[in-house]
């Protein structure tokens, strides 16, 4: 087992936190504790708040781009030299497949690879006012950027904001979530053997109620990205507007993928069970409702229901297709809703608490046919291997019912008919659109959604925009 991080990193140092408490982290594959670590507070947050300022006043900032592009490359080759180890570690704190955790920290080493590319091309403008004048706009960071991660895809969902946080010139800190903060500390290591300036990157272990709002309540955060429930973004929403900050917030989703009658059927099941299956569910943007045309339902649920059937659970180590969910709390959350389903009138395939598991949280692979779109299940997310199956008869019957949701995150189309697929696209409330496939795009695609699923777009270019603001400066030249 790689060496496990218990301290709070702050200022280029580990530390235990001011009150010396802790909390343990289990490996939901077996419950058992794999470690403790600092239970961080309100005064742990103000020194790593104090660090991050120091840092973004002192050296980060006058570093020239091309140096601090320099340094996110050579922070994207040392983890891909320890992709194995990191792999690992998120595998043991979450519960995944080996070989999905080692495709996530992979794209981790693509997010900081694209943006140090990016580092020292973060352009102004001229503006033509006229002959006597010069009138440009700068591009300058905004500062100590607030990074609240969630527990799904911790590693990955870290590097995303952080990225261009650091390629703009800001400096960070880090709350992963109190399941899995194992990642989150192993990489301040990564930053430590290679020599950032202290106070760049700075890790809070905790719990939301006292590390989270701290850091969203801290008049010294110039800017928040979070990424978790609609009622935390509430929370974190609220905090901001007392200091008047700027956020990013990703909400979650229920997303539909769209099947009609010409589609490949064995590639719309293979797609949707990866949609939904993948992570056990337990993505932002899985697509969970499967919206499909009501003459080949039969035939497409045949398909889902056996492969749902082949897919093999077992702790994440082993490299299953599948593994448990992340904790004791999220699979009691998971049971009720299937419970909740069948008790609405959903006819329930296959599905529900796996069997022959003594330990660890484990749920089947669930497929809930007869679904309406008022129904709980088809409306709340559930953030499991759960997934709702509505049909229609008609072109507009499948818009208005991949639309009737709060959300607005992703969305799968599976067609081949071209200006089909096109005029979904541009009718379907959702931020990610994907064609023919689910789980498509990569770290130059901009992700964000609509209505509940929060603001603000990351990952591409687009990201840049919640890291830096724009000064304009207008000289008359005589």
């Amino acid at each position: 087992m790689p060496k496990l991080h218990d301290k709070l990193y702050i200022a280029g140092r580990w530390s235990s936190s001011r009150s010396g408490k802790v909390f343990e982290v289990v490996d939901p594959s077996t419950e058992e504790v794999l470690t403790t670590v600092a239970r961080g507070t309100v005064e742990d947050v103000d020194d790593a708040v104090g660090a991050a300022r120091e840092a973004f006043s002192g050296p980060w900032r006058r570093l020239k781009p091309e140096d601090r592009a320099r340094l996110l490359y050579q922070l994207a080759r040392a983890l891909e030299a320890r992709i194995d180890e990191f792999a690992e570690l998120e595998t043991l704190d979450t519960g995944k497949p080996i070989q999905h955790a080692r495709s996530e920290v992979s794209g981790c080493v693509r997010y900081f690879d694209y943006y140090a590319g990016v580092a020292d091309k973060i352009h102004g403008e001229t503006i033509p006012l006229g002959p006597n004048y010069l009138n440009y706009t700068v591009r300058e960071p905004l500062g100590v950027t607030a990074h609240i991660v969630p527990w799904n895809a911790p590693l990955s969902m870290v590097s995303r904001s952080l990225a261009p946080a650091l390629a703009a010139a800001n400096t960070a800190v880090v709350k992963p979530a109190e399941q899995t903060p194992l990642t989150a500390l192993q990489f301040a290591e990564v930053f430590l053997e290679l020599g950032f300036p202290e106070g760049v990157y700075n890790v809070v272990t905790g719990f939301g109620e006292e590390a989270g709002r701290a850091l969203s309540e801290h008049p010294g955060i110039d800017s928040i990205t979070f990424t978790g429930s609609v009622e935390t973004g509430r929370a974190v929403l609220r905090s901001a507007a007392e200091h008047v900050k700027p956020v990013v917030l990703e909400l979650g989703g229920k997303s539909p993928q769209i099947v009609f009658a010409d589609s490949d059927l064995d590639l719309v099941a293979n797609e949707v069970a990866k949609g939904i299956y993948s992570n056990t569910g337990q993505y932002c943007d899985a697509g969970s409702r499967v919206v499909i045309e009501e003459s080949i339902s039969d035939p497409f649920l045949e398909r889902m229901v056996n492969r749902s059937h082949d897919i093999k659970l077992g702790a994440g180590l082993e490299g299953p297709d599948m593994g448990p969910l992340v904790s004791a709390e999220h699979f009691e959350r998971v049971l009720r809703y299937i419970d909740t389903g069948q008790k609405e009138g959903a006819r329930m395939l296959t599905g529900g608490r796996a069997e022959g598991f003594d330990k660890g949280y484990f749920v089947s692979p669930t497929i809930f046919d007869e679904v309406e779109s008022g129904m709980r299940i088809a409306q709340e997310e559930i953030f499991g291997p759960v997934l709702s199956v509505l049909t229609f008869s008609d072109e507009q019957e499948a818009l208005r019912t991949a639309n009737n949701s709060n959300y607005g995150l992703a969305a799968g189309i599976f067609t081949r008919d071209i200006d089909r697929a096109f005029r979904f696209a541009n009718d379907i409330q959702a931020g990610y659109v994907m064609i023919n496939e689910y789980f498509s795009g990569g770290a130059g695609s901009p992700f964000g959604g609509y209505k509940q699923s929060g603001f603000g777009r990351e990952r591409g270019l687009v990201a840049l925009d919640n890291y830096t603001r724009i000064k304009n400066v207008v000289v008359r030249v005589r």
